[in-house]
């Protein structure tokens, strides 16, 4: 079984690697980032990590507060991103989800504004 940890899932994104990402989620999870849509089921997700690791040269988790309260995980962070230019923006960023049974994610959600990371 695989543990949809915020290690697990911070070094998922951080190592850029979308099908890592994907394998934490049940097959229908689903992940909203932000106002967007919501992706709905593994490979949606995974498609949406690689649309969005297409835009970026790299990214950084750093865990400011972690709460986990029964199936569901709460992070505070701050994010680094490296832009295509190879300048660094970093942002708050608050991730929250939940876990079925078989401690894959069920639901994803992302708070942040991204607008700086592509100002």
């Amino acid at each position: 079984m695989t543990s949809a940890s915020p290690a697990a899932v911070f070094h998922a994104l951080d190592t850029l690697d979308a099908k890592a990402f994907a394998e934490l989620f049940a097959h229908d999870g689903n992940a909203t980032y932000g106002n967007g849509p919501t992706l709905e089921g593994r490979e949606a997700v995974e498609a949406g990590a690689v649309g969005f690791f297409g835009v970026i040269d790299g990214i950084h988790h750093d865990i400011v507060n972690e709460w986990v309260v029964g199936n569901d995980t709460i992070v505070e962070l701050a994010v680094t991103y490296t832009r295509k230019d190879g300048r660094q923006v970093s942002i708050p960023v608050v991730s929250i989800w939940t876990v079925g049974d078989s401690g894959l994610i069920d639901t994803y959600r992302v708070y942040f504004d991204v607008t700086p990371v592509f100002a």
